[in-house]
């Protein structure tokens, strides 16, 4: 491909905004398509236990919220060297491996017969989707600037809510038409499938896409020149760098901070149709369909927290008081006792409120490390989002089989959630993290 110089791009048509560009219309379905399977093989367990599966099994609380948990101990241990493996070699390879290896083992969980063995699978698919998402925003990172990358990261994201509506609706049916094994069979050979188109889908880096502009590949590589040469100059081998990352006391803070924001999320997200189900007395069909709507209006909630990051270049407020909110209305959602509507609405709002920030949040860690090796942040801050995502699922199962019941898992998950917006204030933001207003 001929390039053009930054100058001739200069003569070229108008910018393009993040949606119109060739950039955006080939990577971010991908990456959305590739983020909504991983989502939905570790997520459906919440359906299935749900549905039958505790029954069928033997599975007290305590043993079910293990199970569903183990996934995060095994999620926690391949981010940083998988992460590596992708910026030193392929992150196309990884991720393409790593999808046909979750979906085969999101297949087995379908087929297996005792509580050892569908722990030990949960563990396994932990381990090989763990690099997935920080290699993916690290990918973003080569092909988006610094003012795009709220929205791009949002439309990653955005595979989670978006792969939960459609999920709870469609596994409950699944559940309900046959049972929950046919269901971990059925969604789990699409990541397999997925998996194989990835090798030819994914490019590692811009220049290797033949259909990109000359105008749109020399603007971009402008732009991410310039964001470097903006940066603090960086020395040393990159393991060596890696080491200054992950030793950074802002990073560790932005690590600490997303455990509790994971904690709180996700004993959320698994615990969602239990709590619905319990609350609400329908059948599981019915249960689908009412855990589809708080995650309709985090969808929406997401897009619009990121444009408004990107148009101010400030991060940090698009996080914190999301994250307050969302910590107030568990609290307030228990409180409304045995008023279902209510307690329904506030959820919705809960829910909604702890997604909003992720787009902006991973450009506001990104934005903590210099061009390059931000994937040594993202890497970190994920491993410890997967102890606190261990610990929500765990905890908050287990706290409702204890008499505690709902209103000490409703408290666990607020105070989490208050906590990681305290320890976000605690990292001041970047000024080179806050790019012009962009389109």
């Amino acid at each position: 491909m001929t390039v053009t110089s930054p100058a001739t791009a200069a003569a070229a048509p108008e910018r393009a905004g993040l949606f119109t560009s060739v950039r955006a219309r080939y990577l971010m379905p991908v990456a959305f398509v590739t983020y909504s399977l991983a989502y939905l093989d570790k997520s459906n367990y919440a359906i299935a236990s749900a549905g039958g599966m505790a029954d069928d099994l033997g599975l007290s609380t305590s043993a079910d919220s293990l199970i569903a948990a183990s996934f995060f101990l095994g999620y926690f241990f391949f981010q940083i060297p998988g992460t590596l493996y992708a910026e030193q070699r392929s992150a196309r390879r990884l991720v393409a491996w790593s999808t046909v290896a979750w979906g085969l083992l999101a297949v087995a969980q379908g087929l297996l017969s005792s509580p050892g063995q569908l722990i030990a699978v949960r563990f396994a698919l932990g381990v090989v989707e763990g690099a997935v998402l920080p290699s993916m925003v690290m990918l973003l990172g080569r092909w988006f600037t610094r003012g795009e990358r709220g929205r791009a990261n949002t439309l990653l994201i955005l595979g989670n809510p978006v792969t939960v509506m459609w999920l709870s609706a469609v596994s409950g049916w699944l559940v309900s038409v046959s049972d929950w094994r046919v269901m971990f069979v059925a969604e789990g050979i699409p990541s397999v499938l997925w998996g194989l188109a990835c090798l030819w889908l994914i490019k590692d880096r811009p220049e290797q896409y033949g259909r990109l502009p000359e105008h749109e590949l020399a603007r971009l590589r402008a732009d991410l020149a310039a964001e470097k040469a903006a940066a603090p100059p960086v020395t040393g081998t990159l393991r060596e760098r890696y080491g200054r990352v992950l030793r950074s006391p802002a990073v560790l803070t932005m690590a600490a901070q997303y455990f509790f924001w994971s904690f709180g999320m996700y004993g959320f997200v698994f615990w969602l149709p239990a709590i619905i189900k319990k609350g609400s007395g329908e059948g599981i069909g019915a249960t689908g369909l009412l855990t589809a709507v708080p995650y309709a209006c985090a969808a929406a909630a997401m897009l619009l927290n990121s444009r408004l990051s990107d148009r101010s270049g400030r991060r940090r407020r698009a996080v914190w008081p999301w994250l307050a909110c969302g910590g107030l209305a568990l609290a307030a959602s228990y409180a409304a006792g045995d008023h279902f509507p209510l307690a329904l609405a506030l959820l919705t709002v809960a829910g909604l409120c702890l997604y909003a920030p992720y787009g902006p949040y991973f450009a506001f860690v990104t934005s903590l490390a210099p061009p390059g090796i931000a994937g040594a942040a993202i890497a970190l801050v994920n491993s410890l989002g997967a102890l606190g995502s261990f610990a929500g699922t765990y905890l908050v199962g287990w706290v409702r089989g204890t008499p505690l019941g709902d209103a000490g898992a409703f408290g666990f998950m607020a105070a989490c959630a208050l906590l990681s917006a305290g320890l976000t204030l605690a990292v001041p933001e970047p000024a080179a993290a806050r790019p012009a207003r962009v389109p």
